[in-house]
């Protein structure tokens, strides 16, 4: 019989092995004594890049940072217990983001499963339906050798297939943990390749023929490509990108500043569309979505995968595919609209930014600092965006980004992980990026500051602390619960000092006064902490101003 230690060394070798063959370079390893085989056979492959993160949550966004800014799966791997329970929160936004990922959760052999073993919880599918596979192989097997190159290539292929995200191998080793690496199965002239969604030519033609010759605006979102601007273009429509497009670069025809556009009366009930395309995922604007609903347009999604996205129920039709492929299997090209309908647009943006950058030159305040995070980020960076308002505060009131590629966790729009999948990100792309986050999001993840000095990475985190929860004092409850409760509730004051987390990590903090140093601390790069201060109380009324300035210049501009 063959000792259960080198048939476990054999068998992750090999699905370790199989992984590179299927193009897999990173693998984020949270410590721990159960997962030692799979753990040793990743540390012994110099083709990997192996990543250590002390605490199974930041390790998780991590691995979905480098998934997301890759499109590659990382190894994730824990041990036994309740440390593959904080993989939860990651592998839902890997769900909902659709970001590849190979989750690994050690576990102990069925024998020591409920008999009060230590470590040891019910590991089997304990992600839900978020995974787009679970499969437990059970203890390592001399006699399954033949399946265990299949097992490799099919979690990869099922992590990047045409709905990409997370998978999950639930792998139990009974001792010895360790053992002796003999021959491999051999390998197969078997690949794993991205899968492509195609449009056939009716429903292509029958797609432009809806839009052909009307006025109509095209959303953009994550997962747009430079297609977007040529089909809007042919059309005659505005491109109204949100942050994460990859289309705000100074291109001809795209609109910024549509929120506060659209909170001109005025504009935005004279320019109501016919038709709307929304590309890949929604912006955050509420006021955007509540004019399209308005407006009656017939609403068209294009989606590059196979879930829907239509969270207010206004979609007409759902085309799967990309814009170029549906121009490309239609038989015609469709109709522009009238020439002085997107121009409209266009004078409105131009007035708009003009509008921001007066008030911002007013008022440090955080619509400033986002603008001068944006505005300052060098061509070939990342930059990584918080939920909640530093998110909103780049769509609505963020400048041109040459070359930025820009990140946010915006599948279940939570602020935990975010400085932990900013991380991932500079470790999968080695380019210098930019993390602008709130403070309580920084102190939601703090682990993501652990060892960040020794990780060779070129990382800026711009926080904005504002000493709680800014967005709520935009809801309801700001003005229905009493100042006391609201404060206890949702303004939730921290106190903490972020100079003294810095130093208690090793990592550089720099307090900016205003905008301007912001800015400048971004240009000079380095992994530091640049702190800019602010009043939560009154960010409300600085929104409101702002937005009023917007509104005053889009009505002069196209009166």
């Amino acid at each position: 019989m063959a000792n259960p230690g080198d048939t476990s060394a054999a068998f992750c070798a090999t699905l370790v092995d199989e992984w590179i063959r299927s193009g897999v370079r990173h693998a984020v390893v949270a410590p721990g004594s159960r997962s030692t085989p799979l753990a040793v056979a990743l540390a012994s492959r110099d083709e990997l890049e192996l990543h250590l993160f002390h605490d199974e949550r930041s390790a998780g966004f991590a691995a979905l940072g480098i998934g997301r800014a890759s499109g590659v799966p990382a190894i994730l791997l824990c041990t036994s217990g309740t440390a593959a329970a904080h993989f939860v929160a990651p592998v839902h936004e890997a769900n909902l983001s659709r970001v590849p990922m190979v989750v690994c959760t050690a576990d102990r052999p069925p024998e020591l499963r409920d008999v009060a073993a230590p470590q040891t919880i019910d590991q089997t599918k304990l992600f839900g339906s978020a995974v787009r596979w679970f499969h437990d192989p059970g203890v390592p097997a001399d006699d399954a050798r033949h399946s265990w190159r299949s097992l490799s290539r099919r979690a990869v292929a099922a992590a990047i297939g045409t709905l990409p995200g997370p998978v999950h191998l639930n792998l139990p080793f009974r001792e010895p943990l360790l053992g002796v690496v003999g021959d491999l199965p051999p390998a197969q002239d078997a690949h794993v390749r991205r899968a492509v969604i195609g449009v056939d030519s009716f429903e292509a033609d029958s797609f432009l023929h809806d839009v052909s010759g009307r006025r109509g605006i095209v959303i953009a979102g994550r997962g747009s490509g430079s297609d977007v601007l040529e089909f809007a273009s042919r059309l005659g429509w505005p491109v109204l990108a949100d942050a994460t497009s990859g289309l705000r670069n100074g291109a001809a025809g795209v609109v910024l500043a549509f929120d506060p556009i659209l909170r001109s009366e005025r504009f935005a009930s004279s320019h109501m569309p016919e038709v709307v395309v929304r590309v890949g995922d929604l912006p955050a604007s509420k006021v955007l979505s509540q004019w399209v609903a308005r407006s009656g347009a017939k609403v068209f999604q294009v989606v590059n995968h196979e879930s829907p996205v239509d969270p207010d129920h206004s979609v007409s039709r759902v085309v799967v595919g990309t814009l170029s492929g549906i121009v490309s299997a239609a038989g015609s090209a469709p109709d522009s609209c009238e020439r002085d309908w997107r121009e409209a647009w266009l004078a409105a943006d131009v007035a708009a930014q003009s509008a921001i950058d007066r008030a911002t030159a007013e008022n440090s305040s955080e619509i400033a600092a986002a603008r001068a995070v944006t505005a300052a980020c060098p061509a070939g960076s990342n930059l990584v965006v918080s939920s909640s308002m530093p998110i909103r505060d780049v769509e609505w009131y963020g400048s041109v980004m040459n070359d930025v590629q820009v990140h946010s966790n915006r599948g279940a729009n939570g602020i935990d992980g975010v400085l932990s999948t900013a991380v991932g990100i500079a470790l999968a792309t080695r380019r210098p990026t930019v993390v602008y986050i709130g403070d309580v999001a920084l102190i939601h993840d703090t682990n993501g500051l652990w060892g960040l000095q020794n990780r060779g990475v070129d990382l800026t985190i711009v926080v904005t602390n504002n000493d709680g929860g800014s967005i709520f004092s935009f809801l309801p409850q700001a003005s229905q619960v009493d100042h006391e409760t609201f404060e206890l509730l949702y303004g939730t004051p921290h106190a903490v000092d972020i100079a003294s987390l810095g130093r208690a990590h090793g990592v550089r903090h720099v307090l900016a006064g205003d905008a301007a140093r912001v800015r400048q601390e971004i240009v000079e790069g380095g992994t530091k902490i640049v702190e800019f201060r602010a009043d939560r109380h009154a960010n409300v009324a600085e929104h409101d101003r702002v937005n009023a300035a917007v509104v005053a210049a889009v009505d002069a501009a196209t009166a």
